[in-house]
């Protein structure tokens, strides 16, 4: 069953309920009240004879025929007869008893004998009762007739507010519809369209923008999961070409070997070249470990790293094992991070290793540190060929220059691993070109703490 169905079901059974209970009410009144004038005009005809039993019947014959009561009159004697001394349209059918006189001396009641009946009885002298009857009848037909005009009215209420909650919810109920089957499309996967337009209320409107904006992460999720699936495939597919060149080649020379017909040279060669194949391999093993923890382990900052002594640090060593380089650095003091220490030192040491890898032994290095809008900023500059793109974040196995073969180009994952150790620090990196005519790497990183004063080398 719909939820317009519902929702009108649930509206006429409330307007149902809430007629027929105030239509309960409305008969119950009523008949009480008119029990109550029942009740008042035989206590009234009763009370005219109370103080004088000699004249009470005279008395209680003037009230009824002056008042116009439609009230039975009985005199019943001491031996239990019965004479009738008013009859009404609606009188007693049947005589009361003596019983039935002690028990309405007091108050008027009504008894099994004489169904229909209110009565009271008065004592009128020389042992004679009178009993004062009054019919309920026209009381029962009357609330009879009260109860169907109730009835009546409580479905003509409901239909009326049928015909109303439908024209006012009208709008309401085909909105929610629409919206109910777009989420339907979306969860099939067949829609890929706008959400439908909310025409409704306040509520409905509110309800399309919250299933727009959960459509539209969805599928933000889908197409990154789906992005997510081809890099780590591509990632695959690169990793195990990568491994299996040094592979090949040690399979090679390992056969060599094993021939026994290799001269002393090829030996050596062979040994040499194995070693070297190893240790590229060891090498792109750690790459390969130190991304996956990057990537997917979330990073917890250990302890403060003074950044500008680990740079002066690193700069110092660069410029005693490769004094034939100009090298030149502004670094300001007191810089700090919260991270991990082997991060940053990887960072720049991967800096500095591609700098050495891809410029010319006579290119000029520089390196810059300073604060600027509440980060550390690291700039190393070379005098290199630099890149043939500026601006695009590294891909894992993106050599950006295609003519360098695997033994100078490297895997191609140290810039990668740069952007993903700031990253994973809670900063960036961009590449730009050089003042100095080849690369500039840019590293922006969050500040744990810093003093402003500076040193040049």
């Amino acid at each position: 069953m719909r939820i317009a169905t519902r929702l009108t079901l649930l509206f006429v059974l409330l307007t149902l309920l809430v007629s027929f209970t105030v239509g309960w009410f409305a008969v119950a009144m009523s008949s009480r009240a008119q029990y109550a004038t029942l009740d008042s005009s035989i206590n009234s005809v009763v009370n005219s004879g109370l103080r004088n039993p000699n004249t009470a019947l005279n008395n209680a014959l003037y009230v009824v025929q002056r008042d116009g009561y439609s009230l039975t009159l009985d005199v019943i004697d001491p031996t239990g007869g019965v004479t009738q001394v008013n009859t009404p349209t609606d009188a007693l059918k049947r005589h009361p008893t003596v019983a039935n006189v002690r028990a309405s001396l007091a108050r008027v009641v009504s008894v099994a004998n004489l169904p229909g009946f209110q009565i009271r009885s008065l004592n009128v002298g020389g042992g004679d009762y009178l009993v004062v009857a009054g019919s309920t009848s026209g009381i029962k037909k009357q609330n009879q007739h009260l109860a169907l005009l109730v009835a009546s009215a409580a479905v003509v209420i409901a239909l009326l507010g049928l015909v109303l909650a439908r024209s006012v919810m009208r709008r309401d109920l085909r909105s929610m519809e629409r919206l109910i089957d777009y989420a339907g499309d979306v969860a099939g996967g067949d829609e890929t369209g706008p959400a439908p337009a909310s025409e409704g209320s306040r509520d409905l409107k509110e309800l399309r923008e919250a299933l727009v904006i959960m459509v539209d992460a969805l599928q933000e999720r889908i197409a990154l999961e789906a992005q997510n699936a081809n890099a780590m495939q591509q990632f695959i597919d690169d990793a195990s070409h990568e491994l299996r060149t040094p592979l090949t080649v040690v399979k090679g020379y390992n056969e060599l070997l094993a021939s026994g017909h290799a001269s002393v040279e090829q030996q050596v060669r062979a040994v040499s070249r194995v070693r070297s194949e190893v240790e590229r391999m060891e090498e792109l093993v750690r790459d390969l470990l130190l991304l996956a923890e990057l990537r997917e382990a979330p990073h917890h900052a250990e302890k403060m790293v003074d950044l500008s002594e680990l740079l002066t640090t690193r700069v110092g060593e660069f410029t005693l094992d490769h004094p034939e380089r100009s090298l030149t650095s502004v670094i300001e003091e007191g810089v700090t991070l919260r991270a991990r220490a082997d991060f940053v030192d990887r960072l720049v040491s991967n800096a500095f290793n591609n700098v050495l890898r891809h410029t010319k032994s006579d290119a000029p290095l520089r390196v810059t540190l300073d604060v600027d809008n509440g980060g550390a900023s690291i700039v190393i500059e070379d005098g290199g060929p630099g890149l043939p793109v500026y601006g695009v974040r590294p891909q894992r196995f993106q050599r950006f220059d295609l003519s360098r073969s695997r033994e100078t180009g490297g895997s191609g994952l140290g810039m990668s691993i740069m952007a993903d150790v700031a990253e994973s620090l809670g900063g960036t990196m961009t590449t730009a070109p050089s003042s100095l005519g080849g690369l500039a790497l840019h590293f922006v990183l969050p500040l744990g703490g810093s003093t402003k004063s500076s040193s040049g080398g």
